[in-house]
């Protein structure tokens, strides 16, 4: 396998690889799925209203557990908090520890995918089932791109929903079309007029074999391809190490999404299943 850190001339190529046209993504925050730098930046803050001395908020026997349902008002009283918004639990770590099961470490294959710092992506993005009426059959995948979310709709009125990343304007296709073929851990090839557009990105073509699998690939975990009409539309469903561009339009196109809600949804449609992107 070929690392591209022990390789700067391709590691110079595949940034500019990666800002061209077709299913184009911008170069990841890598960094950011370092385990160190998560636990730092999701490390819980402790809120104290201006005006209450920390030192006489009334101490407890034993931490309040979160549960879905019970307003946020009786966590603020059990810490002493006066006049606190019920908007916003004080004083306890915000990660939903279910959440955070369902984006833990994950050993996938050759590779081990980082835990994702939920208490840092806003929860509507975050993997659930919600009610959805639709005229979709199920196993229809439904992109929504003003919410930018992902429904694969299921029978009964349901559907998993997923937060995904957009293309900004410009870049996004829309339409319907079909997923022709998934891949796991795939490879990212530029097409051939792109490659005769920018030759540095010839290291990449399919006849050298496109970019090597990997956490540093951006195409992520997986892999799933849009075609309309029987023509490849060059926009994918994929994962991507940069959880902090999911809900956002940010990208030069296609749909990204946490590699870990990626690696659900591939598990959950075959190939040739419908896509709707609205």
């Amino acid at each position: 396998m070929i690392f591209l850190s022990r390789m700067p001339g391709l590691a110079g190529l595949a940034v500019s690889a990666l800002c061209l046209s077709g299913c184009n993504i911008l170069v990841p925050d890598t960094g950011a799925t370092d385990p160190a730098r998560f636990a730092q930046e999701t490390s819980p803050v402790f809120y104290h209203p201006p005006g209450v001395n920390p030192d006489r908020v009334r101490a407890i026997d034993a931490p309040v557990p979160q549960r879905p349902g019970v307003p946020a008002t009786l966590y603020n009283q059990s810490y002493g908090i006066p006049g606190a918004s019920s908007s916003r639990t004080y004083g306890l770590p915000v990660t939903n520890p279910v959440n955070a099961a369902m984006y833990a470490e994950l050993r996938d294959n050759d590779f081990t995918l980082p835990a994702v710092p939920v208490s840092r992506v806003d929860p509507q993005y975050l993997r659930q089932e919600v009610d959805y009426p639709t005229r979709e059959k199920p196993g229809t995948i439904v992109v929504d791109t003003s919410s930018k979310h992902l429904y694969l709709v299921e029978p009964g009125g349901k559907a998993m929903r997923y937060g995904v990343g957009l293309g900004r304007e410009g870049y996004a296709w829309s339409g319907r079309g079909v997923i022709q073929w998934k891949q796991k851990w795939p490879r990212w090839t530029p097409p051939d007029e792109m490659v005769s557009r920018q030759p540095d990105v010839r290291a990449f073509s399919a006849a050298n074999g496109g970019m090597n699998p990997g956490l540093g690939n951006p195409l992520g975990a997986r892999a799933l391809y849009i075609f309309k009409d029987g023509q490849d539309t060059l926009y994918r469903i994929h994962g991507t190490p940069d959880w902090q561009s999911v809900g956002k339009a940010t990208s030069s196109g296609c749909v990204r999404m946490l590699n870990q809600d990626v690696v659900d949804l591939y598990d959950r449609v075959p190939a040739k299943s419908e896509i709707v992107v609205m």
